[in-house]
């Protein structure tokens, strides 16, 4: 079994975007709830601050990788692994740009610590049931490409 860079570099990237989604999901999302309403939601704005630099960054490379390592890696015993890596990205893009982007615009143009919305609670609610599904795509992405480097 020989692997190629660009599965290399895409195995990487997924990786990172999976690791980062994972950390963010179930590290720093439980450990917000912890905290006191003022505390949480300046954490939760800072947050989203970060990661609307983080996110893309990762997220970009990491697709264009998945369907480069698709497209030029032939169709041999992994292809229907990259082929599923691919969609389950797609999944991750739709529910980033359907799901959370429109709730970190909305947090970071008019969400307030001192005074936040009455439904900020539900808000948070939402965006984690989402952000649960972006962070399983990131990491079944991760998964099948790694299943499909290591059938070749």
């Amino acid at each position: 079994m020989t692997i190629s860079v660009l599965e290399l570099v895409g195995l990487f990237l997924v990786g990172l975007l999976a690791g980062e989604e994972f950390a963010v999901r179930w590290g720093v999302q439980p450990a917000l709830r912890r905290l006191e309403d003022r505390a949480h939601i300046d954490a939760r704005m800072s947050l989203v601050r970060r990661l609307m630099i983080i996110v893309p960054a990762l997220m970009v490379p990491a697709v264009l990788a998945g369907v480069a390592v698709l497209m030029f890696t032939g169709s041999g015993a992994g292809f229907a692994f990259r082929c599923a890596g691919v969609a389950t990205l797609a999944a991750f893009l739709l529910l980033s740009f359907l799901g959370t982007v429109p709730i970190n615009i909305k947090v970071n143009d008019t969400w307030s610590a001192e005074s936040p919305p009455a439904d900020w609670r539900d808000v948070v609610a939402r965006w984690e049931r989402i952000d649960t599904f972006r962070a399983g795509a990131a990491i079944l992405a991760f998964a099948l490409f790694l299943v499909a480097a290591a059938l070749g």
